[in-house]
């Protein structure tokens, strides 16, 4: 559990290094500071995994149906918001954090289905981490104006395409290095 414990807050420590350290990020430099910040994420993945296929604890509840396919549904919904975000579409404008409310949606689905002590670090860290990157973006600029850009609908086709392309890979490499998404 330690790994992952380590892990999670090497994740934390990394992406709020910027709003919570400025100084000292600043210090870094750009590039210097970017490849810093990178190589913290590779190795809280690396620790995160490990600790995670290590980590032992109680267990409180297991996967059903109606889970899985709730879980599933979460997930193809995170995957949407992230590829919308990416391609700035029509949701960008309703939704201020659209990738941090997709991974946000991303931890709720896996505590669905993960009902153990080291999902609760995994994905419950994660959760509580999305949510405290939101609550500080909004602290530091409360007013948020919505993209007044027109936006074509070619947009909303590639980014609904390739949430449907990336659910089906990422569910077939879930299911062959874990447990089966689809049931």
């Amino acid at each position: 559990m330690f790994w992952l414990i380590l892990g999670v807050a090497l994740w934390w420590a990394a992406h709020l290094l910027k709003r919570l350290a400025p100084g000292l990020r600043a210090r870094l430099g750009a590039d210097r500071g970017k490849g810093v910040v990178a190589l913290a994420l590779v190795v809280s993945i690396v620790l995160m995994v490990i600790g995670y296929r290590s980590a032992d604890g109680a267990f409180f509840w297991g996967r059903s149906p109606a889970m899985v396919g709730i879980n599933n549904l979460l997930i193809l919904i995170a995957f949407y918001l992230f590829a919308a975000s990416g391609a700035k579409t029509r949701v960008t404008k309703l939704i201020r954090h659209p990738q941090l409310i997709a991974f946000s949606l991303w931890c709720v689905a896996h505590l669905l289905v993960n009902g153990d002590t080291p999902s609760f670090v995994l994905f419950g860290g994660l959760l509580i981490w999305a949510l405290v990157e939101i609550a500080l973006i909004n602290r530091r600029e409360p007013g948020w104006t919505p993209p007044a850009h027109d936006i074509p609908i070619r947009k909303e086709f590639t980014s609904v395409i390739a949430t449907i392309v990336v659910f089906v890979v990422v569910g077939l490499l879930h299911g062959w290095l874990g447990p089966r998404p689809f049931g």
